[in-house]
């Protein structure tokens, strides 16, 4: 994450090649928690009513603060906007990044990052779904920092899939003329499309189906 401790992208201080997980160990204080308590509050919340739904009155009264000392440690709604992105960045690592490094380089990474991100949305800490998704529908046409903060974390995350990929071919799991931005827009289209049959649609089999697809999209990968 630019900024920030840990980042999507292999425009960060780690990487999908690396398997040092140091950056996810970090000493906070007092306020720091404080900050991160309110943090995820929100996270919770924006993921049924987005980021521009979030008042900084019901925040404040559903963590116990007042008004004014959730302002101690956000200067606007934007930037509280904006910290939550990146936040919910840091518990995306996590939760989808740093499992999967613990897999071997290649293509059971490249599963296990799908795996994870499937249940990433299906999180009870975020009762909508992925809030990335709810984030970008919202901010897709509209313009200022909140938007380039979302567009740099997710373009980091396509980064991390296509490297992931690229690995894939050095060890020779993937064919060598792999066209790679065609495999991550298959896999985030897979994604897309089980978030879509799930929740709006209620398909009972959407899960099912999204790992079916994307396993068709792991052979096509390799021959």
């Amino acid at each position: 994450m630019r900024g920030h401790n840990c980042c999507f992208g292999t425009g960060s201080k780690k990487s999908l090649d690396t398997t040092d997980r140091s950056c996810f160990f970090i000493v906070m204080n007092k306020s720091e928690r404080t900050k991160t308590t309110i943090l995820d509050r929100a996270i919770q919340l924006s993921s049924t009513v987005g980021l521009e739904g979030l008042s900084l009155g019901n925040l404040a009264r559903d963590v116990g603060m007042s008004k004014s000392g959730l302002f101690a440690h956000f200067d606007s709604k934007e930037q509280l906007q904006i910290d939550v992105i990146h936040r919910a960045v840091d518990r995306f690592v996590r939760t989808v990044i740093a499992p999967a490094l613990r897999e071997p380089r290649g293509e059971l990474r490249v599963r296990a990052l799908f795996e994870n991100w499937l249940r990433w949305d299906a999180s009870p800490d975020m009762p909508g779904g992925c809030v990335f998704m709810s984030y970008s529908h919202e901010f897709n046409d509209r313009q200022g920092p909140v938007r380039d903060a979302l567009v740099a974390q997710l373009r980091d995350w396509v980064e991390a899939l296509r490297t992931a990929a690229r690995i894939s071919i050095d060890e020779g799991h993937f064919r060598s003329d792999l066209d790679i931005d065609a495999f991550v827009y298959e896999q985030y289209g897979v994604v897309l499309a089980h978030i879509l049959y799930k929740r709006l649609l209620g398909e009972p089999d959407a899960e099912a189906r999204a790992r079916a697809v994307f396993d068709s999209v792991i052979q096509r990968a390799k021959s």
